[in-house]
């Protein structure tokens, strides 16, 4: 079922090719103020030159060739020749009348579904994880489900850090402990052992040694060594999916591929690049010269693969695993939800991807970048003694406040209630706080503006969400049995509403082209403002006329279902009271 836009672009893109024989994309964007429309289209100018003709003439034409018919009100032309289009009352219901039937609310699953590699989340083995890892997993699990909602083939990739030179360090520091996976300590005590273990590397010689001999355990696969490195492995991904869950991500521990599955595989990787030419050996090093990447004086910088004592670095890791989920896996889109600093990097390894693999152009590989958190004095968020906030802490928090908020509100909840709720609102606050930043700026953390039930937040969408609910409550109405009806537009505010809740699937659509996961909820945040006015302006359940009544509960169920889908597709639950 295609979108009021969508229609639009198909009757402007044929009257255009009948008129004057020439392909063009008509440009339909939403009307940018109400009194130009509800859309208009800004291609005359662009005609008219390639016509060498007047703009203003031009799309007079077309608008006395499209003026009749069903879908338009009204057609004007407007300044220099664009054309504000006034859709018609009938045709605009009829297409409610068509979404209110449609689980998926218009959007059409993707005819040619991709093969979708999301690597996200990223944490390290043996140690907590921290605010840093938050926007990872907030914004690669967003994209996760709406690609998969569109209908691609996404696969979740948990590039743990589980491998390296620190786990000998570690590793070496409790057998020297006697240090048993007895469940007596907790998953904290391995972050009190890792910096007791880094000060012994640093000031103790022999205990350095010793370490470094420890990696060659692990590596060669030494049976102490072996063990306790499992039992690192096994209890940290158990803390992992403890604080994925809590903060409502699709992540689980089958998605986990740490560093770990790849090392059997770098050696001869290594060896095939050096004998295809591909790789050369430098100073003892082995490296890819890639075009295009140079140091301040003009230098060529390496791609640096294997150190000069033969060890493998990260770099290694990731080209090892851009093969198996390209050739492997079978991906034709791989993305990288990785933090802006490592821009340089991920610029490499595609570059080295592409001369080692020979992937295709096809292939797209792209990193996504964010920025920072930070806090309100503008710098990375921190403890107040300059430690990284633990993200349990930050989601225990996050709950604490919002239960406090939520209780202010209604005193009668029992505390399963509250914890239920509370978990909801405090979670999806912060994940919506994140989320409706530009993923590339950096943002600043504020509990206050992030939980206010006013303003572009994730509780003021929720609490549309709840306040229509409470309207069926009231009026005795299950939204998913009403009587036939048919919608109903007379007043302005209902014919805004209309218009924004058509425009779910091209923002979809738009998304999903241009990633900007963000457009979403101010999307999101726009049908809830439109709703709000539509309820203080349009009575609903004290509606003189009882079709008017069916019509505006209607509206109000296709209102409630776009804020709950949009919303799943963030990540965020919606609840019937709050």
């Amino acid at each position: 079922m295609p979108s009021p836009k969508e229609t639009l672009s198909t009757l402007f893109r044929a009257a255009i090719q009948s008129s004057y024989g020439i392909e063009m994309d008509p440009s339909i964007q939403p009307a940018s103020r109400p009194e130009f429309g509800d859309f208009q289209a800004n291609f005359a100018l662009r005609l008219a030159k390639q016509l060498h003709k007047n703009p203003q003439e031009v799309a007079r034409a077309l608008v006395e060739k499209l003026n009749s018919g069903p879908v338009f009100n009204k057609l004007e032309v407007s300044g220099p020749g664009f054309i504000n289009i006034h859709l018609s009352k009938q045709f605009l219901a009829y297409h409610l009348e068509q979404l209110m039937q449609d689980s998926r609310l218009g959007v059409p699953r993707s005819s040619h579904p991709d093969t979708i590699v999301i690597d996200y989340g990223g944490a390290n083995v043996a140690k907590e994880m921290h605010v840093g890892h938050l926007r990872s997993a907030i914004i690669g699990d967003a994209f996760v489900r709406l690609l998969s909602f569109i209908g691609h083939h996404v696969i979740r990739q948990n590039h743990l850090g589980d491998w390296g030179t620190q786990f000998g360090m570690l590793i070496e520091y409790l057998a020297e402990s006697n240090w048993q996976n007895d469940h007596t300590h907790t998953y904290n005590d391995l972050n009190i052992y890792y910096k007791q273990a880094k000060q012994r590397f640093d000031t103790d010689e022999t205990f350095a040694n010793r370490a470094r001999a420890r990696v060659v355990a692990l590596q060669s696969g030494e049976n102490e060594s072996r063990a306790i490195w499992q039992q690192l492995v096994d209890e940290s991904k158990a803390h992992f999916q403890e604080t994925y869950d809590r903060l409502q991500i699709l992540l689980t521990p089958a998605d986990a591929v740490g560093e770990s599955f790849y090392n059997d595989q770098l050696a001869i990787l290594t060896s095939e690049l050096i004998e295809r030419g591909v790789a050369e050996i430098d100073q003892g090093a082995v490296v890819i010269f890639l075009e295009g990447f140079t140091d301040a004086d003009g230098n060529r910088f390496p791609f640096l693969i294997r150190k000069q004592d033969g060890g493998y670095l990260y770099a290694t890791t990731d080209l090892a695993a851009l093969y198996y989920r390209t050739q492997v896996l079978k991906a034709n889109r791989v993305f990288y939800v990785v933090d802006a600093r490592q821009r340089q990097h991920f610029a490499m390894l595609f570059a080295a991807g592409k001369k080692a693999f020979g992937l295709a152009d096809s292939i797209q590989l792209e990193h996504i970048a964010y920025g920072s958190v930070l806090g309100e004095d503008h710098k990375p968020l921190k403890t107040r003694s300059g430690d990284s906030i633990k993200l349990n802490e930050l989601l225990t928090e996050a709950e604490k406040r919002a239960a406090e908020m939520v209780l202010q509100k209604h005193p009668d909840l029992t505390p399963d209630e509250l914890a239920s709720i509370a978990r909801n609102v405090g979670i999806g606050a912060l994940k919506y706080a994140d989320l409706r930043a530009d993923k590339i700026k950096d943002y600043v953390f504020s509990w206050e503006k992030m939980l206010a039930f006013e303003g572009n937040t994730g509780p003021y969408l929720q609490n549309a969400y709840v306040r229509i609910l409470a309207i069926f409550r009231k009026g005795n109405i299950d939204p998913n049995d009403l009587p036939p009806f048919q919608i109903q537009l007379h007043e302005i505010m209902e014919h805004a509403l209309a218009i924004k809740l058509s425009a779910f699937p091209d923002v979809i659509d738009t998304i999903s082209a241009n990633l900007h996961i963000h457009s979403l909820c101010d999307y999101l945040y726009d049908v809830a403002s439109h709703f709000h006015r539509f309820y203080e302006h349009c009575p609903v359940l004290s509606a003189a006329d009882l079709n008017v009544r069916h019509s505006r509960i209607g509206l109000c169920a296709l209102t409630a279902r776009t804020l709950a889908r949009g919303l799943s597709l963030l990540g965020i639950n919606v609840m019937d009271k709050m």
